[in-house]
């Protein structure tokens, strides 16, 4: 990995600069591509930016940037595209500051903004180098997210094509599945969630695998395909099925059959059963309802008070084998199942050794 330090003046910066929908934002004699495929969208508010503008304008130090330099010899913000933007943004006189737009501002201050210098760490490496140093150095400012370093070192036709679908505010996966996912898209949790389910966790080793691959089409319509599933199964909406990894139930039951009428009754069952803690937890319980997937529901235990009644109640014995035990030698049991009607109440506990119940549990 090399890396060197160079100094960049504002008016070097912003030469050339131009913020074009179909050609993409540049600056810096179109050298610098400040918004890269694999970056988020402007979200700087009003405030944030001219406090950019006031550290330049009282000569302060503004944070460190990180550029990376491509193949061809030009450069890409890897850290500090928001400050870079909100620079060229004020000296093209889109906002002002104070009520004063830069073209405003008297003819000294104008080349005291324009003198002004920026350090600029520039990295050449490999793949796995530049993941590495861009983690390490993503310290300050609106920080990249790990799915938003992953795309930068894997930048190419893919990740364009797959930003186009995941990755815009109002766009297609938005309008699509945003009942059924948490997050925003334009800081890439649609990406990172969608990748993760199709990769089974491996996301680093499927983009490299794709990276310059045309479009990105197959992982839409692999999303699509969740979706669909999920809303044939289960056709009335709740909104803890926002919080359902989906993805990962679609590899693993998407060959199964449900009637969605039964599921729809037994989820309106358990919504109203006081004894399930996580709701969210319904859904899978419900894809595969064995006793060992009980865990999903967080069934609600007995509370200390209905134990140690419980456990006076049978003279600290083993309601199973008879011993005597401690109390923190005993756990509560459900006599009757929950899975089977039986409710968290003082009727319905029953106080084992450690041994009985772990015996009882794995019948």
């Amino acid at each position: 990995m090399k890396v060197e330090m160079i100094d960049v003046t504002v008016k070097e910066l912003v030469e050339g600069y131009q913020d074009s929908e179909e050609e993409g934002v540049f600056g810096y004699a179109g050298q610098l591509d400040i918004r890269p495929p694999y970056q988020r969208e402007f979200v700087y508010n009003d405030k944030q930016q001219q406090a950019v503008i006031n550290t330049v304008m009282k000569g302060f130090p503004l944070n460190v940037m990180y550029w990376s330099k491509k193949d061809d010899g030009s450069y890409e913000i890897i850290d500090g595209q928001q400050r870079t933007l909100s620079i060229c943004r004020y000296i093209d006189s889109v906002f002002s500051k104070e009520d004063k737009y830069f073209h405003n501002q008297p003819q000294d201050v104008r080349e005291q903004i324009l003198n002004y210098p920026l350090t600029i760490y520039v990295c050449e490496g490999t793949d796995s180098e530049k993941l590495d140093w861009f983690r390490t150095i993503n310290i300050a400012g609106e920080k990249l997210t790990d799915q938003e370093l992953r795309n930068a070192v894997y930048a190419g036709s893919w990740v364009t094509d797959a930003k186009r679908y995941f990755s815009k505010q109002r766009g297609p996966a938005y309008g699509l599945g945003a009942s059924y996912m948490t997050g925003t898209p334009i800081r890439q949790d649609y990406l990172e969630k969608v990748l993760k389910w199709i990769s089974e966790g491996k996301i680093e080793e499927y983009m490299a695998r794709h990276q310059h691959d045309d479009t990105a089409e197959d992982l839409w319509m692999y999303f699509r395909d969740i979706i669909e599933w999920v809303e044939s199964i289960f056709p009335k909406y709740y909104k803890e099925m926002e919080k359902v990894e989906w993805g990962l139930l679609y590899n693993k039951y998407k060959n199964r059959h449900y009637d969605a009428e039964v599921m729809k009754g037994r989820v309106k069952e358990l919504m109203a059963d006081e004894d399930v803690q996580a709701k969210k937890g319904i859904f899978p319980y419900l894809l595969d309802d064995s006793p060992k997937n009980i865990r999903h529901l967080n069934i609600r235990t007995f509370d200390k008070h209905t134990k140690r009644t419980v456990y006076e109640q049978q003279n600290g014995t083993c309601a199973k084998c008879g011993g005597r035990f401690k109390k923190d030698e005993m756990e509560a049991d459900h006599i009757i199942p929950w899975s089977k009607g039986g409710k968290t109440v003082r009727e319905n506990c029953q106080m084992l050794c450690k041994d009985c119940n772990r015996e009882k549990s794995d019948k």
